[in-house]
């Protein structure tokens, strides 16, 4: 093949299609467990989180709730997967070989999040979340009582999480999404220097905690009686005003040795 611009567009091309072919079959977990927001700086706070607004009868003036405020700060980070083509390769027609590694990147790109959320879950008893608590802890305030939404114990972690609501117990931050992007004119100097073209993805994204109200962790032995236990603390959480959450545990979380043990249950 003759290394030229029409050549390398078309190598460009076919790259790109399959990366996002393969970014479009593979399945993510994401908008299951995580409320997707958009960025516009390199730093969000998020100042909602903790604000759980009520209904009322409207008796005389409206009552303006005065929630107490809380910041929890999400970073973006950049993220990126490269692989470089040589201009040998390229000649001598063997393209086809990159072709894999180009769907591999983009299977790898649509799970990335996953991949920062369950880091954050496994995490979240030594993290903390917006109420300066870690996110899995025993003494979260609520009405000036202490509330638990973990189980202590020496096993693998296994977690709770309510999904069935717009607002998710995890965060996850969009400030410049995944992308296919190449760098193939010969005047770069990676080019120029290494006699290779250069094709990945990059993306500017972070995971946060949202509400620890909507998740629970647990260490200890996954059983019927400990799932239950989880089950019941979650349904139990109130607001600040005291009514009812209304919080209902939709998915269960296991590392793989409780795979097995967690479908039965």
């Amino acid at each position: 093949m003759i290394v030229n611009r029409e050549s390398l567009a078309g190598i460009t091309t076919g790259f790109t299609a399959l990366f996002n072919n393969a970014f479009s079959a593979t399945e993510s977990h994401l908008d299951k467990i995580a409320t997707v927001l958009t960025s516009i700086s390199a730093e969000e706070v998020h100042g909602w989180i903790g604000n759980f607004p009520g209904m009322r009868e409207w008796v005389g003036d409206r009552h303006i709730g005065n929630p107490e405020a809380f910041s929890y700060n999400i970073k973006n980070r950049t993220f990126e997967s490269t692989f470089a083509v040589s201009r040998e390769d390229i000649e001598d027609d063997k393209i086809g070989m990159y072709s894999p590694t180009a769907t591999q990147i983009g299977e790898l790109a649509k799970t990335h999040p996953d991949e920062l959320l369950f880091e954050l879950l496994k995490n979240g008893f030594a993290q903390r979340c917006y109420d300066g608590q870690y996110f899995f802890d025993t003494d979260h305030s609520v009405a000036g009582a202490s509330v638990s939404n973990m189980q202590a114990g020496t096993g693998p972690a296994w977690f709770l999480l309510d999904t069935s609501k717009l607002v998710k117990p995890l965060i996850f931050q969009k400030r410049r999404d995944y992308k296919f992007t190449s760098f193939t004119k010969d005047t770069d100097e990676h080019v120029f220097m290494k006699n290779e073209y250069l094709f990945g993805v990059d993306a500017r994204v972070n995971a946060g905690y949202g509400l620890w109200q909507f998740a629970f962790g647990s260490k200890d032995t996954l059983d019927e009686t400990n799932y239950a236990a989880a089950r019941a603390v979650m349904r139990g959480i109130k607001t600040d005003s005291g009514r009812p959450l209304l919080v209902n545990p939709t998915v269960l979380i296991v590392p793989p040795e409780l795979e097995d043990t967690a479908r039965k249950l």
